[in-house]
């Protein structure tokens, strides 16, 4: 089963719960630059003073936003790895683990891309906090597989740019209509030339 970004989670507090949720909606079409407290308190629907009594100022939650984003991010790989094998059908479930994920929970490329562009720039170490540690596990688990002198480092990121870039702005049709990965088509054939990628990037055996 799929991890779910916006899943309730057991025993939590509903208000903070919509303002978190409200508030991840916002920093993924505006930024946190581009989002004050006022807006999250008016589009989740509650006063000024409850948000920031439930869930802190706007800092306080953009850093909540992103360690809920972290946490949900960090059960799918930790499932991944617990089922990887070092051979290329394994390098296959751990691309389909991570493109699945970030299909169904698009918020989260989205947040990362944000902060690539200079959103945020005032909040320092998130990368280090959460980024690394994930891009070293996974890093890890393609260390396994390949025997080549491929630069893993940038192979990744490779593969991380992919994902993020078609998760996030899709491709077009021939009609140049947008195509995304909730269209399953379209899904299904990225995750198809995803797969030859890496398989010729990282000159995984056939």
């Amino acid at each position: 089963m799929r991890a779910a970004y916006h899943e309730p989670t057991p025993g939590s507090d509903p208000i903070r719960e919509r303002i978190i949720q409200t508030a991840t909606r916002l920093f993924t079409s505006l930024g946190y630059d581009g989002t004050s407290t006022q807006l999250i308190a008016d589009s989740a629907g509650l006063d000024l003073a409850t948000v920031t009594d439930r869930a802190g100022g706007k800092r306080d939650i953009y850093l909540a936003v992103m360690e809920k984003a972290h946490l949900t991010e960090r059960e799918m790989l930790e499932a991944a790895a617990a089922e990887f094998t070092p051979d290329r059908a394994g390098v296959h479930r751990l691309l389909d683990s991570c493109l699945d994920f970030y299909a169904d929970n698009p918020e989260i490329p989205w947040l990362w891309m944000h902060r690539r562009q200079a959103d945020a720039t005032d909040i320092t170490g998130l990368e280090n906090l959460y980024l690394m540690p994930a891009l070293g596990l996974i890093k890890e688990m393609l260390h396994k597989a390949v025997d080549t002198d491929v630069d893993l480092d940038y192979a990744l990121w490779t593969i991380i740019w992919c994902i993020d870039g078609f998760c996030v702005g899709g491709v077009l049709d021939r009609n140049g209509r947008r195509k995304g990965p909730h269209d399953f088509r379209y899904l299904e054939r990225f995750r198809t030339h995803l797969r030859q990628l890496v398989d010729r990037m990282l000159e995984l055996d056939r």
